[in-house]
């Protein structure tokens, strides 16, 4: 069964059926965990960086930024018995839209972000498909834990 994650939504499942998928990831980061083990796997779309600017809004709705979003999704995947060590990680979007003088950056500060909260739980990227100037879809089947970036019509598994 397809799941449709939104902007700054995030599910984990433990449903070999599932497919999640987010569209029109553009500056936003979209992150997937997969545990191939405990079969488990998770994605979220974070469309900011760091959520000091909207505290309030943090609380509300943790994966609209990627530091307290990141962190929750590694959360939930541990709740539904994934182990850090098998935690298969892969990215997609960081992408620089409709900010061709770089004013703004947040593709990039998104990215940095996420490598940073990454790093800090001892988790590494296995694969990536960021930067440049396209909008992406990702999804992750949860049978097998592939993972595909669909862009300008073309697919590529990470």
């Amino acid at each position: 069964m397809n799941v449709v994650l939104g902007i700054s939504e995030m599910m984990v499942s433990d449903r070999p059926d599932d497919v999640l998928i987010t569209y029109s990831l553009g500056s936003c980061i979209g992150l997937t965990f997969y545990d191939p083990v405990a079969r488990v796997g998770g994605m979220i779309h974070c469309m900011l960086p760091l959520s000091k600017i909207e505290p309030e809004k943090a609380r509300l709705k943790p994966a609209m930024f990627t530091d307290t979003g990141v962190t929750a999704l590694i959360q939930a995947m541990y709740d539904k018995g994934a182990h850090k060590q098998r935690l298969i990680a892969k990215v997609a979007g960081a992408a620089q839209l409709l900010d061709e003088k770089g004013t703004f950056r947040i593709g990039e500060r998104n990215y940095i972000v996420l490598r940073k909260v990454l790093w800090k739980n001892d988790i590494l990227i296995t694969a990536e498909d960021i930067g440049g100037t396209i909008a992406r879809t990702l999804c992750l089947y949860m049978d097998t834990g592939r993972t595909v970036v669909r862009s300008q019509g073309q697919e590529r598994e990470l």
